[in-house]
């Protein structure tokens, strides 16, 4: 199981290394504009959600007026993207603990008394607590960014 696990660990750890390399060679350039998913504002400057963000010296996206265009649009952009990110390690998170959970309870459940299988499930009904630890630290990445990088 560990052996699982740590392989499981390894190739999911490679493949959100090799993500943002696959991405890019998806599109045709670098974009230089970004749509921000949620509200976000930075040293007084306010983008509502669905806002295209890019740089002040004009339209470079093709996309209609750049109306967030400040000194600050890639702080815009990378706060963007870690909100995408960790919405979808939230989500991922959450399942995963769903089923751990699950999946402990039917192994304490019918152990019928056996010690080990009763250790077991406790063991994976803890590894659930955990990972729900995990997907709510994942939510903060975000604003800790925005604390460190002084925006």
């Amino acid at each position: 199981m560990k052996k699982i696990l740590t392989t499981l660990a390894l190739i999911s750890f490679l493949f959100f290394l090799a993500a943002p390399a696959i991405v890019s060679a998806q599109t045709e350039g670098p974009s230089d504009c970004c749509k921000m998913k949620r509200a976000l504002t930075i040293e007084a400057n306010t983008c509502a959600a669905g806002s295209i963000v890019g740089p002040a010296t004009g339209n470079s996206c093709g996309l209609g007026a750049v109306t967030c265009g400040s000194p600050y649009w890639g702080a815009y952009c990378l706060i963007n993207t870690l909100n995408n990110i960790t919405d979808w390690v939230f989500v991922i998170l959450i399942a995963l603990a769903g089923l751990f959970v699950i999946f402990g309870a039917f192994t304490f459940v019918t152990s019928a008394g056996d010690p080990e299988k009763t250790k077991k499930g406790r063991d994976f009904i803890l590894y659930a607590t955990i990972g729900l630890a995990v997907a709510f630290l994942a939510k903060a990445v975000p604003g800790l960014v925005k604390l460190v990088s002084g925006f």
